[in-house]
Protein backbone atom coordinates (compact mmCIF):
# COMPACT_ATOMS: atom_id res chain seq x y z
CA UNK A 1 0.00 0.00 0.00
CA UNK A 2 1.12 3.23 -0.38
CA UNK A 3 0.20 6.34 1.67
CA UNK A 4 0.05 10.05 0.65
CA UNK A 5 0.14 12.73 2.67
CA UNK A 6 -0.29 16.56 2.84
CA UNK A 7 1.68 18.47 5.89
CA UNK A 8 -1.16 20.61 6.20
CA UNK A 9 -3.52 17.68 7.08
CA UNK A 10 -0.64 16.10 9.74
CA UNK A 11 -0.49 16.08 13.21
CA UNK A 12 1.93 19.12 14.24
CA UNK A 13 3.75 18.67 17.33
CA UNK A 14 5.15 22.04 19.34
CA UNK A 15 8.25 21.29 21.21
CA UNK A 16 7.85 23.06 25.02
CA UNK A 17 9.88 26.27 24.60
CA UNK A 18 7.91 26.76 21.46
CA UNK A 19 10.77 27.35 19.40
CA UNK A 20 10.83 23.76 17.01
CA UNK A 21 8.26 22.22 15.42
CA UNK A 22 8.02 18.83 13.84
CA UNK A 23 5.50 17.03 11.71
CA UNK A 24 6.21 13.16 10.33
CA UNK A 25 5.18 12.01 7.53
CA UNK A 26 5.93 8.38 8.81
CA UNK A 27 6.07 7.04 12.09
CA UNK A 28 3.78 4.26 14.00
CA UNK A 29 0.24 6.04 14.18
CA UNK A 30 0.03 7.02 10.18
CA UNK A 31 1.83 4.11 8.70
CA UNK A 32 1.77 1.49 11.27
CA UNK A 33 5.22 0.70 11.04
CA UNK A 34 8.18 1.05 13.62
CA UNK A 35 11.01 0.52 11.35
CA UNK A 36 11.60 4.57 10.52
CA UNK A 37 10.47 7.46 11.36
CA UNK A 38 10.44 10.64 8.60
CA UNK A 39 9.03 14.47 8.60
CA UNK A 40 10.13 18.12 8.54
CA UNK A 41 11.09 20.13 11.04
CA UNK A 42 11.11 23.87 11.75
CA UNK A 43 13.15 26.14 13.93
CA UNK A 44 13.09 29.27 15.10
CA UNK A 45 16.06 31.12 15.00
CA UNK A 46 18.36 30.49 18.17
CA UNK A 47 16.29 26.93 18.81
CA UNK A 48 18.06 24.07 19.18
CA UNK A 49 17.67 20.67 20.07
CA UNK A 50 19.68 19.38 23.49
CA UNK A 51 22.66 17.35 22.85
CA UNK A 52 21.67 13.85 23.11
CA UNK A 53 22.73 10.30 21.31
CA UNK A 54 20.34 7.91 20.14
CA UNK A 55 20.69 4.07 20.89
CA UNK A 56 20.41 1.75 17.95
CA UNK A 57 19.78 4.68 15.56
CA UNK A 58 20.95 6.15 12.60
CA UNK A 59 19.33 9.37 10.88
CA UNK A 60 19.87 12.06 9.10
CA UNK A 61 18.79 15.99 8.58
CA UNK A 62 18.61 17.60 4.98
CA UNK A 63 18.58 21.22 5.17
CA UNK A 64 16.12 22.87 3.04
CA UNK A 65 15.91 26.72 4.10
CA UNK A 66 17.93 28.48 6.95
CA UNK A 67 21.11 28.09 8.47
CA UNK A 68 22.43 26.45 11.50
CA UNK A 69 24.93 24.80 13.41
CA UNK A 70 25.60 21.24 14.04
CA UNK A 71 27.32 20.02 17.24
CA UNK A 72 29.69 16.81 17.53
CA UNK A 73 32.19 15.23 18.88
CA UNK A 74 34.21 16.61 16.17
CA UNK A 75 32.82 20.03 16.91
CA UNK A 76 30.98 22.57 15.66
CA UNK A 77 30.00 23.38 11.84
CA UNK A 78 27.80 25.53 9.81
CA UNK A 79 25.35 24.22 7.78
CA UNK A 80 22.77 25.21 4.89
CA UNK A 81 20.21 24.56 2.42
CA UNK A 82 21.40 21.20 -0.02
CA UNK A 83 23.72 20.22 2.80
CA UNK A 84 22.93 16.46 4.59
CA UNK A 85 23.87 16.09 7.71
CA UNK A 86 24.71 11.94 8.70
CA UNK A 87 24.54 10.65 12.45
CA UNK A 88 25.46 7.54 13.19
CA UNK A 89 24.16 5.80 15.90
CA UNK A 90 24.91 6.59 19.53
CA UNK A 91 26.78 9.81 18.00
CA UNK A 92 26.23 12.37 20.62
CA UNK A 93 24.92 15.48 18.45
CA UNK A 94 23.22 19.18 18.92
CA UNK A 95 21.08 21.17 15.91
CA UNK A 96 21.06 25.20 16.53
CA UNK A 97 19.46 27.10 14.29
CA UNK A 98 21.44 30.84 13.60
CA UNK A 99 18.48 31.56 11.31
CA UNK A 100 15.08 30.19 10.62
CA UNK A 101 15.37 26.56 9.72
CA UNK A 102 13.53 23.99 7.39
CA UNK A 103 14.75 20.42 6.96
CA UNK A 104 14.06 16.62 6.67
CA UNK A 105 14.40 14.43 9.14
CA UNK A 106 14.83 10.59 8.65
CA UNK A 107 15.23 8.20 11.60
CA UNK A 108 15.63 4.11 11.74
CA UNK A 109 14.95 1.96 13.31
CA UNK A 110 11.87 3.70 15.27
CA UNK A 111 12.72 1.67 18.03
CA UNK A 112 15.64 4.16 19.65
CA UNK A 113 16.33 5.16 23.05
CA UNK A 114 17.10 8.76 23.15
CA UNK A 115 19.39 10.08 25.83
CA UNK A 116 19.78 13.92 26.68
CA UNK A 117 23.40 14.45 27.61
CA UNK A 118 22.66 18.46 28.01
CA UNK A 119 18.80 19.62 28.83
CA UNK A 120 15.88 18.29 30.73
CA UNK A 121 13.29 15.61 30.35
CA UNK A 122 11.17 18.57 28.94
CA UNK A 123 13.72 18.86 25.70
CA UNK A 124 11.65 15.27 24.72
CA UNK A 125 8.36 16.42 25.39
CA UNK A 126 6.27 17.95 22.37
CA UNK A 127 2.18 18.67 22.49
CA UNK A 128 0.19 18.59 19.48
CA UNK A 129 -1.73 21.08 18.30
CA UNK A 130 -4.77 18.91 19.09
CA UNK A 131 -4.11 19.00 22.67
CA UNK A 132 -2.52 15.47 22.89
CA UNK A 133 1.53 15.05 24.07
CA UNK A 134 3.99 13.05 22.39
CA UNK A 135 7.03 12.05 24.05
CA UNK A 136 10.30 10.98 22.34
CA UNK A 137 12.33 7.89 23.53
Amino acid sequence: MAYLFKEGDLPSLIDAKAARERIFFVNQELANIDDMLAGVMHYKKDAASPLHLHKNCEHFYFIITGRATVESDEGVRPVGPGDMIFIPAEAKHRLRATEPLFYFEFQAPNRFKTTILEGTDDDLRWERKDGKVWMQT
